[in-house]
């Protein structure tokens, strides 16, 4: 068996929306040095 035989679409949508929540998380409470314009985590477009 492959290895992605067994993932199934539920298991792909699950996945995608816990990384969007992390992400939002992330930008919402996380110091604006990791995640600001120059972050070195994410580069958002974040002004404090």
């Amino acid at each position: 068996m492959s290895l992605f035989a067994d993932i199934t679409f539920v298991e792909v949508c699950m996945a995608l929306l816990t990384v969007g929540v992390a992400e939002r998380a992330l930008l919402a409470f996380a110091p604006i040095e990791m995640v600001g314009p120059d972050g070195w985590l994410i580069k958002g477009d974040i002004q404090e």
